[in-house]
């Protein structure tokens, strides 16, 4: 496709049609970046699941121009969905500038914990250690399965 035919799909008034677009762009060989401009402008959408399916398309393409509209997704949306995939693309994405956020998300719900315990695999320092170590008691099993996982892995 064309970026004046991504350009058309993703501003296209039906959100199932921005949504089915995005999906197609995680995964699309890209030419252009120029695309990933709207793309960020589609966090902002009405739609969750649009803002949803931004952001896993961003974190597909670590692509670190959405790190700070990430950011904001990942700390501020109403929708836990939005959070969480947020969260994923900025520890997929692993730019320092997410650090904070990506720690932040350890006080979230259970699925945005474990999802920013994955997140931390792409940062290292103490304040890491620290969170893993606090994460490793955290009330939710899977959270703690997560830390044990991916101590394990390194």
């Amino acid at each position: 496709m064309t970026l004046e035919q991504w350009r058309q799909v993703l501003r296209d008034p039906d959100p199932a049609v921005r949504r089915d677009a995005l999906e197609q762009l995680a995964h699309a060989p890209l030419e252009d970046v120029g695309i990933f401009e709207t793309v960020i402008e589609l966090l902002e959408d009405s739609d969750a699941l649009v803002v949803d399916a931004a952001a896993f398309a961003l974190g597909e393409h670590a692509h670190v121009g959405g790190v700070e509209r990430l950011c904001v997704v990942a700390k501020d949306h109403d929708d836990a969905r939005c959070r969480e995939s947020a969260i994923a693309s900025l520890g997929a994405i692993g730019d320092d500038r997410a650090r904070e956020v990506i720690l932040n998300a350890l006080h979230d719900k259970a699925p945005i914990r474990r999802r920013a315990i994955v997140a931390l695999a792409n940062f290292e320092g103490p304040d890491i250690e620290a969170a893993l170590e606090s994460a490793s008691e955290d009330r939710d099993w899977q959270v703690r399965s997560a830390v044990t996982q991916l101590r394990d892995d390194d």
